[in-house]
């Protein structure tokens, strides 16, 4: 797999140098970007009630205001005041609370300021994680500006076959939806590309890290695909559970809790029983922007990225999505 992929020499010594070297003398790290498409409180509550009991920290993005009346809304916002309450709720037992852009749908810059204060106002602070959302033509570095070179090239030519050509141009500074200054000044961490392979860190050992081809974010991260409950299951399946704990790795998990992980007030099976499995592994359990905080302060780590690396990144997951439709 590891030579399927193109992972170099270079980035095995990065990973090894990392592998081992988790808090609490853990043996690997875990945690979870969970993308809030579709969410509402009888849809995720349970997962959250099930991971928090388990002492599973993880990251919780939100939109922080409603969308416009021509657009209906796709899951709660924090407009919502139960679920704002219960989000504040669940932050005070550890879990953090990132962005998803500033709506369900495309805001222009003075609504992308607005819901950065708003956040603000009422969790405290600026959200550290950002993860962009498909349908915001705010997404900055998205859609086909989230590669370079001739990588570049052939996933705008695929798109445009397949009729899923969108623009994006929260990254222009010509656009009405420009907000990028606005991110580089208030957000630390974006979510960039997603791999099928349970250890995230192996598939991309110098993350987190500067791109100076698109410097309105301050550092990307890669994740792992658990788009749904069934990708999820897969993913953290005992088998896989197992090869992490043995390379020492790390996983964050890159999903939508809102997508059948209950159903009709009930948690889903299979992941109830992976997490409990999980859980009782020697694992390093924090959210997000902790786990990549840590990264940083490893030996060695490099705050931007060589560009050949990013090249042989962009295109294993290239690569990647072309054979399985990963994110």
């Amino acid at each position: 797999m590891t030579k399927r992929l193109g992972i170099s020499l270079s980035e095995e010594r990065i990973y090894q140098t990392c592998r081992t070297d988790w808090p609490l003398s853990k043996r690997f790290a875990f945690t979870v970007i969970d993308d809030t498409d579709g969410a509402t409180l009888e849809n995720v509550k349970p997962v959250y009630e099930l991971l928090l009991a388990l002492g599973i920290h993880t990251t919780k993005t939100v939109w922080p205001l409603v969308s416009t009346e021509t657009e209906p809304e796709e899951g709660s916002s924090l407009e919502n005041v139960p679920y704002l309450e219960w989000v504040r709720a669940i932050k005070r037992q550890g879990v953090e609370i990132g962005i998803h852009g500033a709506a369900s749908r495309s805001s222009d810059r003075l609504r992308s300021q607005e819901s950065l204060n708003r956040f603000h106002s009422l969790m405290g602070h600026y959200p550290q994680v950002y993860t962009i959302h498909v349908g915001q033509q705010e997404g900055i570095y998205w859609g086909e500006d989230r590669l370079s070179g001739s990588a570049r090239w052939l996933y705008k030519i695929i798109h445009r076959l397949k009729g899923h050509d969108r623009a994006y141009s929260g990254h222009k500074s010509n656009s009405p939806y420009f907000w990028g200054d606005i991110c580089q000044e208030r957000i630390t961490y974006v979510r960039n590309l997603v791999f099928s392979d349970v250890n995230t860190l192996k598939m991309d050992p110098a993350m987190p890290y500067h791109d100076p081809r698109r410097p309105y974010v301050r550092y990307w991260f890669s994740a792992s695909d658990g788009a749904d409950v069934n990708c999820f299951c897969r993913l953290l399946s005992a088998s896989n559970q197992d090869r992490l704990l043995e390379s020492g790795g790390a996983c964050i998990v890159y999903t939508h809790f809102a997508s059948g992980f209950v159903e009709n007030g009930r948690l889903h099976a299979e992941f109830k029983r992976l997490m409990e499995r999980l859980a009782g592994l020697p694992g390093w359990f924090v959210p997000v922007s902790t786990l990549l905080d840590h990264l940083r302060s490893r030996p060695g780590w490099k705050e931007t990225a060589d560009p050949r690396y990013l090249t042989r990144l962009e295109w294993r997951w290239l690569l990647q999505k072309l054979l399985t439709g990963t994110s």
